[in-house]
């Protein structure tokens, strides 16, 4: 189970490297995230160099993407041949944003009449494309979820790892990467965030 993490120019490291460092804890049982990229090389909002894992075409053969955001999504959403690049399918790939991400998602026509979750600065944006923005970090309806606030990249990665290996992988990523002393509180809020935001049944 392969997972796109898409990260464009201008990224926010938070929102791909929390994502994609969650998911990577269950290698070990098929589900992997490689940072996607439009180019060989991009650079993030504070001026760090990645080098991409796997080109953007890679979108077309992952069964997970996460759209990640930064500060030039408006850019990338204005940009139709780089849009033209991400034909994404909901009926066969679980389909994530993050923060300014909801606008990927929304300029490509996936969202329909569904609400999402953004972080403030991109609020106004999404807002203006005619998109309902929820007050709550996480919300998924069927295989589409959002996220909104850079932190809330831990409930995007709790929700790809639930959907794909089952809540008690999702339960041993959290501990493991919970501040100490926090663990029980970090493991159940995520999951009370995530099935609550999706109508899953918590166990």
């Amino acid at each position: 189970m392969r997972v796109a993490v898409v990260t464009f120019d201008g990224f926010n490291e938070l929102d791909s490297f929390i994502a994609s460092a969650l998911i990577n804890r269950r290698r070990a049982d098929g589900l992997e995230a490689f940072i996607t990229t439009p180019t060989p090389v991009v650079t993030s909002m504070n001026g760090v160099p990645v080098t991409g894992q796997r080109p953007i075409e890679f979108v077309t053969e992952a069964e997970v993407v996460l759209i990640g955001s930064g500060v030039k999504t408006r850019d990338v959403v204005a940009d139709d041949r780089l849009l033209s690049r991400l034909p994404l399918d909901p009926g066969r790939q679980l389909i994530g944003s993050q923060c300014s991400g909801a606008l990927v998602l929304a300029r490509l026509g996936l969202l329909g009449s569904m609400p999402v979750c953004t972080d403030r600065t991109s609020r106004p944006f999404v807002e203006a494309d005619g998109v309902k923005v929820l007050d709550v970090p996480f919300h998924a309806e069927g295989n589409i979820a959002t996220a909104g606030g850079c932190l809330a990249s831990q409930y995007l990665a709790t929700w790809v790892i639930t959907r794909t290996l089952g809540e008690e992988a999702a339960r041993a990523v959290l501990d493991y990467v919970a501040p100490v002393g926090e663990n029980d509180e970090t493991v159940e809020r995520a999951l009370r965030t995530v099935y609550g935001g999706s109508g899953l049944r918590l166990r």
